[in-house]
């Protein structure tokens, strides 16, 4: 089982640790003391985005809010995802040849009959 991580305690710990008070926080965030207040005593629950304005106004990276301990955690070994230009039709290959010989070909032909071509392409597409 992972170590719980109370966020609000972590997030008082690091405004002490740099001497501010919650009206530094307040003014660096724009966010009211009373909710930075419930933040740290675990009331509530802040956003994503509220948590990145509170790290940067505490001049620590995002991640550290979340871990305990110097430097940032070892990522794991995972398998390397396909790029979207990998997965992109006519992006490589043969099919990156035809696809510019269809725009060869396309831009020699008349504004009608590229809409045609569009329309049957669509028709055939959804069939």
């Amino acid at each position: 089982m992972l170590p719980q991580i109370n966020i609000g305690q972590t997030i008082r710990d690091y405004r002490l640790q740099k001497g501010m008070s919650q009206g530094d926080i307040e003014k660096r965030t724009g966010l009211l003391r009373c909710y930075i207040s419930r933040v740290e005593n675990g009331h509530t629950v802040p956003a994503i985005e509220t948590l990145e304005k509170m790290a940067r106004a505490l001049e620590v990276p995002l991640y550290q809010l979340f871990y305990d301990g110097e430097e940032p955690p070892e990522l794991p070994n995972l398998p390397k995802r396909r790029s979207a230009d990998d997965i992109v039709w006519g992006s490589a290959g043969k099919e990156a040849r035809l696809l510019n010989k269809f725009r060869r070909l396309m831009g020699r032909i008349g504004e009608p009959d590229r809409r045609l071509l569009l329309y049957m392409a669509q028709k055939m597409a959804n069939r």
